[in-house]
């Protein structure tokens, strides 16, 4: 039988212990001369219905996850617009440069669907009407305190 010291919970994406910390996802831009690799469980994985993300992915909302900025390696050359990064070639948003953390941009992984549920669900003030709640996910009317 195992000890409960020895037991492991499963971390956000549902792996647990090695597995989670083990894990890399991977990425990039549309035309493929942005790549990046995520390293391990994301701090964070959520649903921004604010109007810039909106706008910024010509969606009804940016589907996302934080990871610590030493978890993420980019290659090839980002451009910057208000902290969002895309690649200059195609003009795919890849990521926002968020200082200690980088926030992904989780329609950009190479192998959909993911396991990242949101864990979040922020600006839902401007959510459509008949787009219901993410169920379990946090309920924020604007930004989190």
């Amino acid at each position: 039988a195992e000890r409960p010291e020895e037991r492991r919970a499963p971390g956000p994406g549902g792996a647990s212990g090695a597995e989670a910390a083990a894990a890399v996802r991977r990425g990039g831009c549309l035309c493929g001369a942005v790549r990046y690799e995520a390293r391990g469980e994301p701090l964070m994985v959520g649903l921004c219905h604010c109007e810039d993300c909106r706008k910024a992915t010509g969606g009804l909302a940016l589907h996302y996850a934080d990871w610590p900025r030493a978890a993420v390696t980019v290659s090839g050359r980002l451009r910057s617009f208000a902290g969002r990064s895309f690649c200059p070639e195609c003009g795919s948003r890849v990521m926002h440069d968020g200082g200690e953390t980088v926030e992904v941009l989780l329609g950009t992984l190479d192998d959909p669907p993911t396991d990242l549920a949101p864990r979040r669900e922020i600006w839902t003030v401007r959510r459509e009407p008949w787009l219901p709640p993410v169920p379990g996910a946090e309920q924020w009317e604007r930004d989190p305190a």
